[in-house]
C-alpha cells in the first residue's frame, strides 16, 4: 500500500490531505450564499491568495514530469514557456483586467457576448468545456496517478479515483473560495518540494552542483535560445508564436482568468497577477534544472519517468512524503480549478440562458451537480488515457496551437480595434477552429500511415510546420477573415461599445499603487531579460 514510502512519510501525506480539507470546509462555509459568491469568491479575495492560486492553478503534476522530462532530454529551453508567461501575467493584469472587471461578468465567453454577439459565447463555451473535460482532467489525473503507480505501487485506475474523488468533494461544497485558499497552501507546498529536489539533486557528489552540471552536459542544454531549425523550439516560434498561446491561455481562458474576477478591486487583481508573475520564474529553476541533473544522475531513465525516479531514488524518509504532497497539491490545484471553472461556464453560459428565473441557491446547486458531472466523466475516460499516453504529452504540447490563435485574434484585436464586429468575430472563430482541425487530421493521418494524408505534398508540409509556426500562421489568417468579414458588414452597434467604458473614479483610486506596480513589473522584465542573456550562447557556448 505504501510501496517505497515510510510510515513518517505516510504521515505527512495523511497531514497534507487533512489541512486541505479543513481549508475547503472553512471556505465552503462562506460560499453558498449566492452565485458569485460559490462561482466567483464573492469578490472579496485578496490579490497574494489568488496570485499563488493563478501560480498553483497553472503548475500540475504534467509540469513536474514534462519539464523534468524535457530538461533531461533537451535542457532549458522548454523553460522559455514559463519565462515568456512572465510578461503574459504583466499584459493580463494592465491590459485585460480592467475590461473584465469593467462589465462585471462570470465567464470570458460572456464577455465576448458583450462585446459581439451570442454565436460567440456559445462557441467560446463549447470548446472550452471539450478542451477542460478532454484534455486538462484526464492529463492532469493521468500524470499524477503515475506517479502514484512509480511510488506508492498503486493501480493507476485506483490512483486516479482518489485523486478526482478528493478535489472533487471540496470544489464542489467550496466553490471558486475554497479552491483559492487551498491552492494558497498548495502553492508554497509545491514550490518546497520542487526547491527540496532540486537542491538534492545538484547536491549529489555525481552532479557537483552548477558549475559541475554545466562540465557534464553539453553547452546547448544551457541555452534558452534554440536555432531557427531545431525541431521543437526554433527561436522564432519562442518569439513569434508563444505569446500567441500565452495571450490565450493567460489572458482568455477561463481556468485562470476567474481567479482575478474574484479580487476585491483592479489594484489587488493587478498585483496578483505580478505577483504570480514573480513566482513563474521558478519552475524553470526547481522542475527544469533539477531534469539536467536527472540526465547526468539516471541516464538510461526515460524523460518522463525521470522526476519520479529521482523523487523515489534520492530523498530519505519524510522528506519524499514532503515532496510527493507536493505533487499532489499540482495536480490536485489543477484539477479543482479545472472543475470550478467548468461549472461556472455549463451554469453561468448554459443553464442560467435556459433558465434565466433561477434562484441564486439553485445556480449554487447546479454548478455542484456540473462539478460531480465532470468528476465522473473524469472517471469514465480513465480506460481511454491508457490507450492515448504514448501521444498523450505531445498531442497537448501542440493542441494549444490549434485552437488557441483565433481565440486570441477575436479578443485582443477585439479590444484594440473598436470598429471590428460579432459577424466577423464569429466567422474568425470558425475560419480558424477549420484551419486548425485540418492540421490535428493531417498530423495525426501522417504519423498513423493513413495513404491520403501522405500521398498529398500539401498536407504533408501542412502536418510538418513547427507547432509554434503554425500558431503565428493561424494567428494571421483568422485575424485576416476577422478583419475582412467586420468590414463587409455593419458596424458594431453602439451597445457594444460599452465595454469600453472606463470607471474613471476606479481608476484614479488605484493610481498611487498602481506606481508601485508599474515598478514592480519593471523589475520582473529586467529580471527576465537577465535570465535571457546569461542562459544564452552569449555565456554558453
Amino acid at each position: 500500500m505504501l510501496g517505497r514510502l515510510t510510515v513518517l512519510d505516510a504521515l505527512i501525506l495523511v497531514a497534507y490531505f487533512v489541512v486541505v480539507g479543513l481549508i475547503g470546509w472553512w471556505s465552503s462555509k462562506r460560499s453558498q450564499a449566492d452565485s458569485r459568491a460559490y462561482f466567483l469568491g464573492g469578490g472579496s479575495i485578496g490579490w497574494m491568495a489568488i496570485g499563488a492560486s493563478l501560480f498553483a492553478s497553472n503548475i500540475s503534476a504534467e509540469h513536474f514530469i514534462g519539464l523534468a522530462g524535457s530538461g533531461a532530454a533537451s535542457g532549458l529551453a522548454v523553460g522559455q514557456f514559463e519565462w515568456l508567461a512572465c510578461f503574459i501575467l504583466l499584459i493580463l493584469g494592465w491590459f485585460f483586467v480592467p475590461f473584465y472587471l469593467r462589465t462585471g461578468v462570470f465567464t470570458m465567453p460572456e464577455f465576448l457576448e458583450r462585446r459581439f454577439n451570442r454565436g460567440c459565447r456559445n462557441y467560446l463555451s463549447a470548446v472550452s468545456l471539450l478542451a477542460y473535460v478532454f484534455t486538462k482532467v484526464s492529463v492532469a489525473v493521468y500524470a499524477g496517478a503515475l506517479v502514484l503507480r512509480t511510488i506508492l505501487g498503486w493501480n493507476i485506475y485506483v490512483g486516479a479515483v482518489v485523486l478526482l474523488a478528493a478535489t472533487g468533494l471540496y470544489t464542489v461544497f467550496g466553490g471558486l473560495r475554497a479552491v483559492i485558499y487551498t491552492d494558497f497552501l498548495q502553492c508554497f507546498i509545491l514550490i518546497a518540494g520542487g526547491v527540496i529536489l532540486t537542491v538534492v539533486a545538484l547536491g549529489q557528489p555525481a552532479v557537483g552542483g552548477f558549475a559541475g552540471l554545466t562540465e557534464k552536459l553539453p553547452a546547448s542544454f544551457f541555452s534558452v535560445w534554440k536555432s531557427l531549425q531545431d525541431a521543437d523550439f526554433p527561436w522564432t516560434g519562442i518569439v513569434f508564436g508563444a505569446p500567441i498561446l500565452g495571450v490565450w491561455y493567460w489572458c482568455t481562458d477561463q481556468m485562470i482568468v476567474q481567479r482575478t474576477l474574484a479580487a476585491d478591486d483592479l489594484k489587488s487583481a493587478r498585483s496578483a497577477t505580478i505577483f504570480a508573475g514573480f513566482l513563474k520564474i521558478l519552475p524553470v529553476l526547481i522542475l527544469v534544472l533539477p531534469g539536467l541533473a536527472g540526465r547526468v544522475l539516471f541516464p538510461e531513465t526515460a524523460p518522463n519517468d525521470m522526476y519520479a525516479a529521482m523523487v523515489d531514488n534520492l530523498l530519505p524518509s519524510g522528506v519524499k512524503g514532503l515532496v510527493v504532497a507536493a505533487l499532489l497539491a499540482a495536480l490536485m490545484s489543477s484539477l479543482s480549478s479545472v472543475f470550478n471553472s467548468s461549472s461556472t461556464l455549463a451554469v453561468m453560459d448554459f443553464y442560467h440562458e435556459l433558465r434565466p428565473s433561477a434562484s441564486e441557491k439553485e445556480l449554487v446547486r447546479a454548478g455542484q451537480v456540473a462539478t460531480v458531472v465532470l468528476v465522473v466523466t473524469g472517471v469514465l475516460w480513465l480506460p481511454f488515457i491508457g490507450r492515448m499516453s504514448d501521444q498523450l504529452f505531445v498531442y497537448l504540447q501542440s493542441v494549444q496551437a490549434y485552437i488557441s490563435p483565433p481565440i486570441a485574434v477575436v479578443f485582443l484585436l477585439g479590444l484594440l480595434w473598436r470598429r471590428l464586429n460579432g459577424p466577423g468575430a464569429l466567422s474568425a472563430l470558425i475560419a480558424g477552429f477549420v484551419f486548425g482541425a485540418l492540421r490535428f487530421v493531417a498530423e495525426l493521418g501522417m504519423k498513423s500511415g493513413w495513404g491520403w494524408v501522405n500521398g498529398s505534398a500539401f498536407l504533408t508540409f501542412y502536418a510538418r510546420i513547427n507547432f509554434l509556426h503554425f500558431a503565428v500562421l493561424l494567428f494571421f489568417l483568422s485575424a485576416g477573415v476577422f478583419v475582412a468579414v467586420s468590414y463587409l458588414t455593419r458596424p458594431p452597434p453602439d451597445e457594444k461599445m460599452k465595454v469600453f467604458a472606463v470607471d474613471t473614479r476606479q481608476i484614479a483610486a488605484a493610481g498611487l499603487h498602481d506606481r508601485f506596480n508599474a515598478g514592480l513589473s519593471i523589475l520582473l522584465g529586467a529580471i527576465i531579460v537577465g535570465f535571457w542573456i546569461y542562459f544564452s550562447p552569449l555565456f554558453f557556448r
